[in-house]
């Protein structure tokens, strides 16, 4: 099974191949995902883990379109990026977008919005972190109160199935 992490940092993992833009100890492959393509072949990893890495990039579309080129068929994207509706997603100056509970339902099969991205991604999970102050509202709650109150999640953890053989891209309306 290859695994890779994206955007390491100082976080090696053991058993996954480590990519960072910049050489650590530790990394084993040194790039940017903001260039394209990413220096692997088509179809080689089963499980390709970021953890908030994808609000630093530059275009999230070409990213998911990559990341999923280098899947494997049914492979598995984990990610955890910030929630859009926390201090935490605003206060970091190298954030370029924040995300919300349905942000990746535009690459899932049949999504209306799917003229977007050549890629197609299924929803295995989706887990919103809760703040502190968020762990005190009832969790059935937590979606809509977070709209209206804020700070309610920090993050968002996601698990996304490569759907190989198949695109969502069409036409954009018109």
């Amino acid at each position: 099974m290859r695994k890779l992490h994206i955007g390491c940092g100082r976080k090696i993992l053991k058993g996954y191949v480590n990519l960072d833009s910049v050489k650590l100890s530790g990394v084993d492959v040194v790039h940017n995902l903001d260039i394209f393509p990413y220096p692997f072949k088509d179809n080689t990893f089963d499980e390709i883990l970021g953890e908030h890495i994808l609000e630093h990039v530059d275009d999230l579309i070409k990213t998911l379109e990559e990341l999923w080129r280098i899947m494997k068929p049914n492979g598995i994207l984990r990610v955890t990026v910030p929630y859009y509706n926390t201090q935490a997603a605003f206060q970091d100056p190298t954030h370029k977008r924040f995300f919300a509970l349905t942000t990746f339902d535009y690459f899932k099969p049949d999504s209306p919005y799917g003229y977007y991205a050549k890629c197609v991604w299924d929803i295995v999970k989706r887990e919103p972190t809760p703040t502190s102050f968020g762990k005190l509202i009832p969790k059935f709650m937590r979606d809509k109160a977070s709209i209206v109150l804020g700070e309610v999640y920090a993050s968002v953890y996601f698990e996304l199935r490569a759907v190989k053989g198949r695109s969502t891209y069409k036409e954009k309306p018109t």
